[in-house]
Parts: structure tokens; sequence; C-alpha cells
């Protein structure tokens, strides 16, 4: 089901991005979706959570315009380190998840852009176990959309569950 849901919403947002001529320019204009979608997955090999964030860079730049106070440029950043840590900055501080109940430190990673997308990575690093639970608060883009949808994907122990915050709903849990 979820499965399904997902790619009818990323068809749906393919056709919109068509229709309102944004699907094939370096910068889109205005889109009427706001959705990030964000994916975790703990690997037992490295013993560590790896997440991966996509939100449209238009609002990506908003956001980070708003934070801080300036003019952001993801297709063209003046000075990248500055970006860097603004991605970080950012990110950070509207998503914190919990593992078994205890907060973990995303580590930043790095950033791409994909057509009117931006991947954002970040990894948490000495998790000995399989979490059993994994609690997640996110408002990521709240203080600008009050349309905002932000999905979640977590995979552990070869099990994968998904669920989605429409604004203003925060907290996730997962248990496994």
């Amino acid at each position: 089901m979820v499965k399904a849901v997902y790619k009818w919403l990323k068809m749906s947002v393919v056709v919109l991005l068509v229709l309102t001529g944004s699907g094939f320019s370096s910068k889109p204009s205005v889109h009427p979706l706001y959705i990030s979608v964000t994916e975790m997955e703990y690997n037992a090999k490295d013993h560590s959570l790896e997440i991966s964030c996509k939100v449209f860079t238009e609002d990506f730049e908003k956001g980070l315009a708003k934070a801080n106070n300036a003019i952001v440029d993801m297709y063209n950043p003046g000075d990248k380190a500055i970006l860097e840590k603004q991605i970080s900055a950012y990110i950070t501080s509207h998503l914190q998840i919990k593992a078994d109940g205890k907060p973990l430190a995303l580590q930043y990673v790095g950033h791409e852009l994909e057509e009117q997308s931006t991947w954002s990575y970040f990894q948490v690093t000495k998790i000995s176990n399989v979490p059993k639970k994994i609690e997640i608060f996110s408002n990521l883009f709240y203080e600008m959309f009050d349309k905002q949808i932000n999905i979640f994907h977590v995979m552990a122990g070869g099990t994968r569950k998904s669920t989605k915050l429409d604004y203003p709903a925060t907290q996730a849990s997962f248990e496994f």
C-alpha cells in the first residue's frame, strides 16, 4: 500500500512539474506541493544509521535564506563551505532522531542536486545493535508552508516502515 501511494505521489510531482513548466529548467518555478522525503536505514555492517533527506531545491533555498537572513543560491553558491554549514544546521535543527530513547547526533556527510531536488546526507555511527524503536521529530519547512508534508521511510533489521507528517504534526515513531 505504501509503495503504491509513494509511486502515485512521485508521479503526481512529475506531472505537476511538467504542467507548470518547471520540469526542464535549471531554476524551477513555484510548485503547488511542499514535500520532503527522508529515508533512514540501519547499516548492520557499519553499525550506523544512514539518513538521506530529499527536498525541493527552491523550498530549501527559501528555508536557508530565512534561517540565515541571506540570499541562498544552491545551484551557484558563492562559498560552498558556508552553504554546507547552512544545510547541516538547517536540517539538524528541524530533524531530530532518537534510537531506543537516546538522542542521536546527526553527522553531515554532504549534499547533491538532482534536477529540482536536493539530497542531504547524514549518518550516525556507533550504533551497535539494530534499534528496536526510532522516534522522529521533524518540522522541516513548517516555518514557511502550512501545507508541508514530510514523508519518512525507515529500514532496520530488514523491515521497512513508512509514515508521513502533515503540518502541524511533528512526531513519528517506528518499532521494529
